[in-house]
């Protein structure tokens, strides 16, 4: 009943962001909007009545309702309420605004897929050597942009130095956005190089999150049940008896048993 749960609240999420899309159509006929206005009414209502009966199952609510998931929850539920309860054409972009925040119920998936655990926990395995590979890629783009202001100068639009910085990270990270371009021969063989080092810039960080999440294939599959005496999370799919109190997850069906 939990999996069929997760999948249900899959699904609504996906239609939820979906009619927020769709939504910011215009053109389409009338009754479309309103069957995406009902549609979402619907979803919300069920998102409310999860919010709610977390709070009630936790013996800490507060706990639930400042952690990460409980702040999404919060903010996937209440935009429109808000937009329901603020009416006048003096705040209608307001609104709109606080309507649109409804796709923040995509960052909700992250709690019913188990395999983003096993992502989460390799980036935060990974993060010193990140850290320290994204700091090496500053102090390149640095030196980089320097040079390329002292090579090209005011007339080529490097107007600055923290200009000729954007410009190298635009071109470290083979994005090219063209505004800016050198003319100099020199100039031209340093954009040449910072082009091709480009590419092991972007290949090396995957490479890094790759690697931790190799170490962690054989991580365990945990669910979104909690607990119902602390409200711990993350619990093993085999687990009978909570990993903080002890408390058992299952009584009911050690009972029926």
């Amino acid at each position: 009943m939990g999996k069929m749960f997760d999948v249900i609240l899959l699904i609504l999420i996906l239609l939820s962001v979906l009619f927020v899309m769709i939504e910011s159509v215009k053109g389409l006929p009338e009754n479309v909007y309103d069957f995406l206005y009902i549609g979402e009414w619907v979803i919300t209502i069920f998102f409310t009545l999860e919010y709610i009966a977390r709070i009630l199952i936790t013996k800490k609510p507060s706990t639930y309702i400042f952690s990460f998931y409980g702040i999404i929850d919060f903010l996937s539920t209440i935009p429109l309420y808000l937009s329901f309860i603020l009416v006048g054409s003096n705040v209608l972009i307001t609104v709109r605004a606080l309507r649109l925040l409804r796709v923040f119920r995509i960052l909700k998936i992250s709690r019913y897929v188990g395999e983003s655990n096993k992502l989460k926990k390799a980036l935060i395995d990974s993060r010193a050597k990140i850290f320290v590979f994204l700091f090496a890629v500053l102090i390149v783009a640095l030196i980089a942009g320097t040079l390329m202001y002292l090579i090209e100068g005011e007339q080529s639009g490097f107007n600055s130095i923290p200009v000729s910085i954007y410009w190298c990270i635009v071109t470290l990270t083979t994005v090219g956005f063209g505004d800016i371009a050198p003319v100099t021969p020199l100039g031209q063989f340093l954009a040449t190089i910072i082009m091709i080092l480009g590419y092991g810039i972007i290949a090396v960080p995957t490479g890094i999150v790759s690697a931790e999440y190799a170490k962690n294939t054989d991580y365990v599959h945990v669910n979104t049940q909690a607990c119902r005496n602390c409200g711990a999370l993350k619990h093993r799919d085999d687990a009978k008896y909570c990993h903080k109190c002890g408390e058992e997850l299952h009584p009911e069906i050690t009972k029926n048993s």
